[in-house]
């Protein structure tokens, strides 16, 4: 499974998904990229995208 970790999300956090494809958003070259844009682009490539956000795109 891929999983996207958001810009708001410490990356520490990804060492707690053992046996997972994990990337962040800086690591994506997304920094920056807004929610909406964000979203789309994660679909993409992406199964889960964690995030703390309260203003995404429905």
């Amino acid at each position: 499974m891929k999983l996207l970790l958001d810009e708001c999300i410490d990356r520490k956090f990804a060492r707690e998904f053992v046996d997972y494809e994990i990337k962040t958003v800086p690591q994506m070259g997304w920094a920056g990229v807004k929610n909406g844009q964000l979203l789309a682009l994660a679909e993409a490539e992406f199964d889960l995208c964690i995030t703390v956000a309260r203003n995404l795109s429905f």
